[in-house]
């Protein structure tokens, strides 16, 4: 009898489960220990608060650091000044100021230079057309590769359409920094419920991201994205 629809070991089925699982015990210990990490966080904290969200979100726009650097400790500083709402929004004018600057500073202003760093990484640039332009452009958001900026570099030396660039970029960062400002306002306020919505809707993401990979691998697409 065949026993093809048993899961292998390191199958993607169980590395996700194992991911899933390490997130967990991982959140779990930091809110075990929330009390003591605040402790040694708070004089950080305060400083960044008292010079407002302004440069705050002016860092976030321009210093290329992954995104959760900045969302989870966002909600705890200014949510006071600006509700949860309203530092989600201003972490998605950060997020497409960053895009923006990076299309521009990649396909016109710096172009050879970009390029240089790209090839020099190894990335390929992605044959870009408009029959395929929104389907490059997710998977170079969402499969495995290039942090964000690289992606937008790639996608623009290969002249994506700039609409079409900022508007699925914006959208694939949007539930991210939904996820990263409600978990890290809760985490670190020592609040359990939005917490645990910020993780679950991080679980959520991960799994959906999975599913997605899965989808454009099976359509043999993800190549286009790949290292030389």
């Amino acid at each position: 009898m065949s026993n093809h629809s048993q899961p292998v070991p390191g199958s993607p089925s169980r590395r996700l489960i194992a991911g899933i699982v390490l997130a967990l015990v991982v959140a779990a210990v930091v809110w075990i220990f929330r009390a003591e990490l605040k402790s040694v966080a708070g004089g950080g904290i305060e400083t960044i608060r008292a010079a407002g969200p302004v440069p705050y979100f002016v860092a976030m726009a321009l210093l290329p650091l992954p995104l959760a650097w900045f969302t989870v400790p966002a909600g705890e500083l200014f949510a006071g000044q600006l509700t949860v709402p309203g530092v989600i929004a201003a972490c998605m004018v950060a997020v497409l100021v960053q895009l923006s600057l990076s299309y521009v500073v990649a396909r016109y202003a710096l172009r050879p230079m970009v390029e240089r760093l790209l090839h020099g990484r190894g990335y390929k640039v992605p044959q870009v057309t408009p029959a395929n332009a929104v389907s490059v452009v997710m998977l170079v958001r969402v499969l495995p590769g290039p942090p964000m900026i690289l992606g937008s570099c790639l996608l623009a030396l290969a002249r994506t359409p700039f609409a079409i660039y900022l508007l699925l970029s914006a959208l694939v960062a949007l539930p991210w920094v939904c996820a990263g400002v409600i978990f890290g306002q809760g985490l670190l306020s020592g609040r359990f419920a939005p917490a645990a919505a910020g993780a679950g809707l991080l679980i959520v993401l991960v799994i959906a991201v999975r599913l997605f990979r899965r989808r454009w691998k099976s359509r043999g697409e993800a190549t286009l994205i790949s290292r030389d």
